[in-house]
């Protein structure tokens, strides 16, 4: 059954064109999934001034410290000499909850109204950023207390993901999926440089606003998704998308209208509509085990986990990795570091029109993570040689890194979901997209362990580490490649038998 029309969308009506409506769906997503990675920066932001060098700062009349001390000014429990393990553990917190709860927020969403499960993520998410922030002002400093809170955000933010490919999944169909999920999935950079900027602005005064604001904004958004939100193109009476293609129809009845390219698009939305009032009760939605079984959902896992394990430990280790071997300054390597998700940005567009042109995901995938392996050899070896090296090279290798990552958590989890093994019922793609994400979750949380673990033995074991991760990736995709490789073949060879028959009639 489907859900009910969300409020907010009863004067939208007047505007039920379907480019109009996906356009609409397409924007909000964005700013939804914007806002969860906003509400995730601010810790990154914040860390510095859990623990800082206080040596220069003007000690308050009142101060018990010994004069000795220069983290007067830090924040308890991070004042110690291991507040880099208490900080890890903090990360690891809300890492770990993200990844357990990933594989079990798909099947939530596959049974809740996605309206309903994705403003109540968005609300909780919100909340839970605050309580971290306020912290600061109820002046709490026991650890337990971040690390709860981080493991309840991570837990919430698990509806995100899901759920706004799910929703993008219901509106766009598989022509020019991959095209459109690679400009969407920018929103992750966008959703980064929001919080970066916004927790900037109070780091250095009073930090807890550095989360507060965030989540406030992150809560409202909660309930403009509730207000706004279209589910199904059907609840607006939009023309659903075609999510896969089904040639053995067009042969056997190529003076089908329906079928032919000169039918007209009246006739199109007339037998979509009725075929989706024609049809049977609402599908079931998948089990877990049900998921795994579609073809491709386990090999892009296990691929997506290596491929995010190199992505998170560029994220998490570059700034510390461009200060201590190219040595600039600790600001510089910020900026510098950014480049690399201007890479990711370039590469997931461009990862999503080359597969949609060749209608090739996993070749897509691992020629990029072929080409990744010797260009962070390169990067660790030249890379940081002058400043015009380092930045063009920082966004090579965020195009190859990057751009198989977004390319698997986007626009591959929607074709899974939909596919034709499923016959129509595609009640499984919020479960699919949770598994594939989940998976590569669990390489997100490893990714950074690994390298702190690995890191004093030399940088150069840790880009080792990260090339054989890489080569993990491309080599888990074989089997894929080699079919499409086949269905590529196919393809051609009837491409030109019908050339030959046009060429030389009977």
């Amino acid at each position: 059954m489907r859900s009910s029309l969300a409020p907010g969308v009863w004067f939208l009506r007047a505007f039920s064109r379907d480019s109009w409506f996906r356009g609409f769906i397409l924007l909000l997503t964005f700013l939804i999934y914007a806002c969860y990675h906003m509400s995730r920066k601010p810790i990154s932001i914040v860390k510095s001034r859990l623990h800082q060098n206080c040596s220069e700062m003007v000690r308050p009349v009142n101060d018990t410290h010994d004069l000795n001390d220069t983290t007067w000014c830090s924040w308890s429990p991070f004042d110690k000499d291991d507040y880099k393990e208490l900080l890890g553990a903090v990360d690891n917190a809300f890492l770990v909850a993200y990844a357990i709860g990933m594989f079990i927020s798909g099947i939530f969403g596959e049974r809740l109204p996605l309206r309903y499960y994705l403003s109540a993520g968005m609300v909780l998410s919100g909340l839970f950023t605050s309580l971290f922030g306020l912290g600061y002002f109820w002046n709490i400093h026991m650890l337990w207390y971040f690390v709860l809170i981080q493991i309840c955000n991570g837990l919430v933010q698990t509806t995100g993901w899901p759920s706004v490919v799910t929703c993008v999944g219901n509106w766009f169909g598989k022509g020019k999926r991959g095209f459109i999920m690679g400009i969407w999935n920018s929103h992750t950079s966008v959703g980064n440089i929001l919080g970066s900027l916004i927790a900037g602005v109070w780091v250095n005064q009073h930090w807890g606003l550095s989360f507060i604001v965030p989540g406030i904004i992150t809560a409202i958004m909660g309930v403009i998704t509730f207000l706004f939100l279209i589910e199904y193109p059907e609840d607006v009476d939009c023309t659903p998308p075609r999510h896969h293609d089904d040639p053995e129809k067009e042969q056997d009845n190529p003076e089908d209208p329906v079928n032919s390219p000169y039918s007209s698009r009246e006739s199109n939305v007339d037998i979509a509509a009725s075929s989706s009032k024609e049809q049977g009760p609402e599908p079931e939605a998948i089990s877990f085990l049900g998921a795994l079984r579609i073809p491709g959902v386990i090999e892009f896992s296990l691929c997506l986990l290596f491929a995010k394990l190199v992505s998170y430990t560029f994220l998490y280790w570059l700034p510390l990795y461009i200060f201590n071997v190219a040595h600039f300054s600790a600001k510089e390597a910020g900026d510098l570091s950014t480049l690399f998700d201007v890479g990711g940005i370039i590469g997931g567009i461009m990862a999503g029109l080359i597969s949609d042109y060749t209608n090739s995901r996993a070749t897509t995938c691992c020629i990029m993570l072929i080409l990744a392996a010797p260009m962070m050899f390169l990067y660790n070896y030249i890379g940081q040689n002058g400043i015009t090296s380092s930045i063009v090279m920082l966004i090579i290798c965020g195009v190859l890194v990057n751009g198989p990552y977004a390319l698997i958590t986007t626009a591959v989890s929607a074709d899974l979901g939909t596919h034709e093994s499923l016959k129509g019922n595609a009640k499984a793609l919020s479960t699919v997209t949770a598994i594939i994400d989940g998976t590569g979750s669990i390489g997100a949380a490893l990714g950074p362990l690994l390298a702190g673990l690995i890191s004093p033995t030399g940088w150069n074991n840790v880009f080792y580490m990260l090339i054989s991760a890489d080569v993990l990736a491309c080599l888990l995709l074989c089997r894929l490649v080699y079919k499409e490789i086949l269905a590529w073949k196919t393809a051609c060879g009837r491409s030109s038998g019908s050339s030959l028959a046009l060429t030389h009639p009977r």
